[in-house]
């Protein structure tokens, strides 16, 4: 994966969060839901932490600086994988786009949007929002990458030719 295909990977998810969280701030009051499913709702919350409102009450500024040295660390990562490990590539992109969707809530708010809610009569896992899925969805593709890919291309034998 060429970095200018990364690149893209991590706008296009920056710009589909903002566009859905602008739907859901011109659509929905602070607390509305709106069954979708049984199983899921759109729900319209404000998280002023990181992930399950950790650090909720810490200072935002604090919290733009944690995300933007994140996202920085994540756009260095990308920049240092060699182009053919396109998992890693495609996970950091991921989470770059993610950080960003969340970091500009953050400059513009002070809080980040969510709107994804799991739930069942009895239980309801967190509230939260496409940047978080590009975030965890990026990351847990990292470590797979270095955990399980990366050791059987290392073992692989180099393609003839």
């Amino acid at each position: 994966m060429r970095l200018g295909s990364a690149a893209l990977v991590a706008l296009t998810l920056t710009g589909v969060d903002q566009l859905i969280k602008g739907v859901v701030e011109r659509s929905m009051a602070l607390g509305e839901m709106i069954p979708v499913l049984p199983f899921f709702s759109l729900l319209r919350a404000h998280n002023e932490g990181v992930s399950f409102s950790f650090l909720a009450g810490t200072d935002h500024r604090l919290l733009i600086v944690l995300t933007g040295l994140i996202t920085l660390g994540a756009c260095w990562m990308l920049a240092r994988t060699p182009p053919n490990d396109w998992p890693q590539r495609l996970g950091l992109a991921l989470v770059i786009g993610g950080a960003l969707g969340n970091l500009i809530d953050r400059i513009q708010h002070t809080y980040v949007i969510d709107y994804f809610l799991f739930h069942t009569p009895g239980w309801s896992f967190a509230i939260f929002n496409l940047a978080d899925v590009g975030i965890t969805c990026g990351a847990a593709l990292v470590v797979i990458d270095e955990f399980i890919f990366k050791p059987k291309r290392a073992s692989a034998p180099p393609p003839s030719g």
